[in-house]
């Protein structure tokens, strides 16, 4: 009687076996199921009021409208002086740069809310952050190379 050898667990991939097994799990990127409605608990349970942070909700809105607030006189500079400030060019870049992330994680709060999509709402402020980053290398290769938003807005308004 011959002695059969057995092999470890094999999976087929593209028709040719493999050893190789995926290790992590895919599960933490499924939605969360959410109540009917969006209400936990029964009717006659009371209700529980979260903390109450004053700070968390006023702080971002006021950077909001200052950061807003701060770009109409950056925005008119070069109707008033023919060769902008490097130092207030590069501001505005910087402060446009700003004004775009807040309202993008805006929008990344309301649409993609982590207590639906868990780790894609993470994904998805890690990416608006890497592309603030780098939007930030490029307003300083801007400032450095060449003359700086102002004038590349110029240059394309001529073309």
């Amino acid at each position: 009687m011959m002695m059969m050898r057995t092999l470890p667990a094999t999976r087929r991939v593209f028709g040719v076996r493999s050893l190789w097994k995926p290790s992590f799990s895919l599960s933490k990127y499924k939605l969360k199921p959410q109540p009917p409605g969006g209400v936990t608990g029964t009717v006659n349970d009371a209700y529980q009021p979260g903390m109450i942070d004053t700070y968390a909700g006023s702080a971002h809105w006021t950077y909001e409208r200052l950061i807003s607030v701060a770009l109409i006189p950056l925005a008119s500079l070069p109707l008033f002086q023919s060769p902008v400030n490097p130092i207030l060019d590069a501001a505005f870049g910087v402060l446009l740069l700003f004004h775009c992330h807040m309202g993008f994680l805006s929008c990344i709060t309301d649409y993609i809310p982590e207590r639906v999509y868990g780790v894609w709402n993470k994904i998805a402020r890690r990416l608006l952050s890497l592309g603030t980053f780098v939007g930030m290398y490029g307003v300083y290769v801007i400032e450095t190379e060449s003359n700086g938003i102002f004038d590349l807005v110029q240059q394309l308004w001529l073309a």
